[in-house]
């Protein structure tokens, strides 16, 4: 009888293992290597476009560049009303085209328009080219605006990690609010040299945007639709008037929203009435930076121990009561008023942000939060020429104040909104 040796199956026929289960409440789920391998992908490719977006060399010395080409005061306030206003105009079409499209699409391009407006500052020397730039960038960071929340949540909803948004929303923030802060340091250190170099240095990081987004993965499966005008018109009739908790919810980030952006333009006031030294400027403005994103990286625990409820509340009369206070305090003490008030800036931008997609459809996320970056612009748009008239015509304080008024009414109101339409059945 002759000995056979078994043939041993071959390797390929043996079933592979299968993912092993974790589970989430009373959900189970599969976590392989490579689903993990996307999700730090998406996560770390957000990250730098935050970065591309946030490392801004150029601002703190872009007005003596300005200066130094030429160009007059007015015609400064012209070129930053263009970026407001091709920011306000594509606001809630680049959101709609994000979820018709993709998110990915709309990074892609985004980051493309932002680094083509900064290589044009790097040749531009007359109003008109940096007219051109302005319209870019502007254009570039409303396509950028919206797409990347909703692709962070995205991602977090496809991994059953939904739970975990506010964390990262929170560390997406705190990235960018460092690299503003660092951006600064750097930025003097290049002007030093040559004004034109800290723009040369920003083309290089506008750049990094482009390849982090090609390499996102896309979780949503774009919206379909016949008719693009009419389903944005939808969305936007959703968003603001039938649904009472959503419409509650845009309008009262969009008052925070406007109310941390106008103090942004009312600390260096501050520290002229101070009479603060030249040098101490980028410094002060570095670390209100750094405290906005050290704060944003501990958002989501006090939301966990404050709840909802408690953290609306505890955002207004923050804010509110910050304008107030530093109204009352424009001496040394302020300084410590305005960093508190930083510290509520850093809570409230990703928090606001998850209660929006906590309650918004995957399908109209990013147009919805493009909704809210609108109405926080415009509402800067209608406050600014006011406070502004108050502080040349009055005083700080009396702008300040003034403020505090114009922000607590609506906050109030839109507040009160969003209890009773969250308390209906």
């Amino acid at each position: 009888m002759t000995n056979r040796k078994r043939a041993h199956p071959r390797r390929k026929n043996i079933p592979s293992p299968r993912p092993s289960l974790r589970l989430n409440g009373i959900f189970a789920y599969p976590t392989t290597r490579t689903t993990m391998t996307t999700f730090a992908k998406n996560i770390t490719a957000l990250y730098l476009i935050k970065i591309s977006k946030w490392f801004t060399l150029v601002m703190p010395v872009i007005v003596l560049f300005y200066t130094e080409c030429g160009l007059s005061v007015a015609d400064v306030f012209v070129l930053k009303s263009a970026y407001s206003v091709a920011m306000m105009a594509l606001d809630i079409p680049a959101g709609y085209l994000a979820d018709v499209w993709g998110r990915r699409g709309c990074l892609v391009i985004g980051c493309a328009a932002c680094f083509a407006g900064s290589l044009c500052y790097t040749v531009a020397d007359t109003f008109t080219p940096f007219l051109v730039a302005e319209i870019l960038l502007g254009a570039g960071q409303s396509l950028v605006s919206g797409a990347d929340s909703a692709l962070l949540y995205d991602t977090m909803l496809h991994h059953r990690r939904e739970n975990d948004y506010l964390k990262y929303e929170g560390r997406v923030t705190m990235i960018g609010n460092f690299s503003e802060a660092l951006a600064g340091v750097f930025s003097g250190l290049l002007a030093a040299v040559s004004l034109r170099l800290p723009f040369y240095a920003q083309c290089l990081v506008a750049f990094i945007g482009i390849p982090a987004a090609l390499v996102l993965t896309e979780h949503a499966a774009p919206a379909r639709a016949k008719n693009s005008l009419a389903n944005l018109l939808k969305i936007i009739r959703h968003s603001l008037f039938e649904n009472r908790q959503l419409c509650g919810n845009i309008m009262f980030s969009g008052v925070i929203g406007a109310a941390t952006l106008t103090m942004a333009w009312f600390v260096q006031p501050f520290l002229i009435e101070l009479d603060t030294p030249t040098s101490w400027f980028g410094v002060i403005w570095t670390v209100l930076n750094l405290t906005v994103g050290l704060a944003a990286l501990c958002s989501d625990k006090l939301d966990q121990r404050l709840g909802t409820r408690r953290m609306y509340v505890l955002i207004l009369l923050f804010i509110v009561g910050g304008y107030v206070a530093l109204s009352f305090s424009l001496t040394a003490g302020g300084l410590l008023v305005l960093l508190l008030f930083y510290v509520a800036r850093g809570f409230a931008t990703p928090v606001l942000k998850g209660y929006i997609n906590q309650i918004t459809f995957s399908e109209m996320r990013a147009t919805v939060l493009s909704i809210r970056n609108f109405v926080i612009r415009l509402i800067f748009a209608a406050i600014a020429p006011l406070v502004g008239w108050l502080h040349d015509a009055f005083s700080l304080a009396t702008a300040l104040r003034a403020t505090a008024a114009i922000i607590l009414v609506p906050g109030l109101i839109f507040l009160l909104l969003e209890r009773s339409a969250k308390s209906r059945p």
